[in-house]
Order: structure tokens, then sequence, then C-alpha cells
């Protein structure tokens, strides 16, 4: 009798430690993995350090708009990095390809329930910026993080100065580097989002240049139902379905003049 309840007391606190480490493995940053195809989201600081070697700089953002103060690793690691809060600084690496300038900016976030002095940081935006501007079509060879869906339907949005494109499945897990308030109610998914400074003509083609893109998380209800007014549906610019409209001769659209209204 004594050995079946000690027997049954062992298997009990088996299957607890088993569940704790579990739960212990999944939280611990020393084993954060990334939620998309891209590589680097949710990746921690360490290990994107451990797979691309130590920044080239670190940039600091100085306001709302793309203002940023540069500092070599060494200057940031030695002395900067004590006077500014570590997650706003964002890690750069500087690559050509092509002869295009590539830079990456990883940006971070942390886990708001981290008391420690060095809280663990963790990838939640890539910024990709391109010197010169370069061609949607030339996009995929130049960044090899960059795996937009071929699905002509796959949904692809787009402003004046932007194109957003979403991939794959959602991850809830990708919840955890969202800063959006009702972020627990809603899907997350692999987003690209890519950027013209100069505007974006209409209609879209495969030559529209790109300055900047940034690989994130976003929601696709958030933009159908809030976001809407501003985000026009289009079809996938990386379709075969766009390649062969571009085919077709293009009839320019011309706005028709508002005609007043009299009264009778």
């Amino acid at each position: 009798m004594l050995l079946r309840d000690a027997s049954h007391t062992i298997l009990v606190f088996l299957v607890v430690l088993v569940s704790t480490t579990s739960i212990w493995l999944h939280h611990s940053p020393a084993f954060a993995a990334p939620y998309f195809e891209d590589g680097y989201l949710g990746l921690t600081q360490a290990e994107l350090h451990q797979q691309l070697g130590m920044p080239q700089a670190v940039r600091d953002r100085k306001s709302a708009l793309r203002v940023f103060t540069y500092y070599a690793i060494t200057d940031w690691e030695k002395y900067f990095r004590k006077l500014v809060s570590p997650e706003n600084g964002e890690d750069v690496y500087t690559v050509t390809r092509e002869g295009i300038e590539i830079r990456y900016s990883f940006s971070y976030t942390f886990d708001p329930n981290d008391e420690n002095d060095n809280r663990t940081l963790f990838v939640r935006l890539v910024d990709i910026e391109f010197s010169p501007a370069i061609p949607l079509s030339k996009i995929p060879a130049l960044v090899p993080e960059f795996h937009p869906s071929e699905n002509p339907t796959a949904p692809s949005f787009r402003s004046n100065i932007w194109i957003l494109l979403f991939t794959g499945a959602s991850s809830p897990q990708a919840r955890f580097i969202v800063k959006e308030a009702a972020k627990d109610t809603l899907e997350w998914s692999l987003a690209y989002q890519l950027f013209s400074l100069q505007g974006l003509p209409d209609p879209l083609t495969s030559k529209s240049l790109v300055d900047r893109m940034e690989i994130s998380t976003q929601s696709i209800d958030l933009v159908k139902h809030r976001q809407r007014h501003t985000h026009d549906p289009i079809l996938n610019p990386y379709s075969r379905e766009f390649s062969q409209r571009q085919l077709l001769p293009q009839i320019p659209t011309v706005k028709k003049i508002p005609l007043p209204k009299y009264a009778d």
C-alpha cells in the first residue's frame, strides 16, 4: 500500500514537473523562435546577434518622424545605452546587393512583466531601406526575407504612398510583439509594407519605385473594419494575373468634373 502511494506521488510529481518545464520553455527567452517565415519577428536580440553578428551601428528615433541619431556600436554599449532605454535603440546592418545599398534596422519590444534590470528584448519590426529606390519587381531578389504570396486574391492594399501585403496564416504567439490595445481580440499575420517617398502611380506597375519596406505583424480584420477608408484593396502585385494585366493597353482614367446643381 505504501509502495503504491509512493508511486502515485512520484507520478504526480513528474507530471507537474513536465507541465511546469513546458511552460517555462514556452516563455523562456532562451528558447524564443521566429513567429513567421521572415525568420526575424519574435527572436530575442541575443539570437539575432548570433544569426547576423553584432550590428554595425545603433540608431535612436528622436521624434515621431523618421529622424534618427546613429551611434557606433562601441559607443552605444559603453555610454549611450545607459542614457536611452535599450528598447529604443535599433540595431542597424548595411549590405550591398547588385549595386543597391540595403540598410536593415531592427526594432525591439520587451515583456512588460519582466522586472529585471536587463530585460530581454524581442524583434517586433524590421525596417529595410533602399538607396537608390528600386522597382517592385526587384525586391524579392534583393531581400531574401521577402516571400510575398503569388495568390491573386491574397489580401493586398494600397494608398498613395504605400502597399500593404499579407501572407501566410495568423500566429497567436505574435500578439506578444503587437502594441495595438485590442490585440487579444484580433488575429495577427505576417505583413510587408512597401513605401514610396515620391508617391505611387495609378495604375500601379511592377516598375513602380519603392524606397523602403517594413516586415511586421498586422491584422487583416483591423484593416477591413477600422481602416477601410485609408486602405484600398488591390490585386496582388506579385501574382501572375497582375503581370498579365500589365500587358494589356492601359487606358488612363479621367476624373469627371463635378457639375453644379442648380435650384429649379
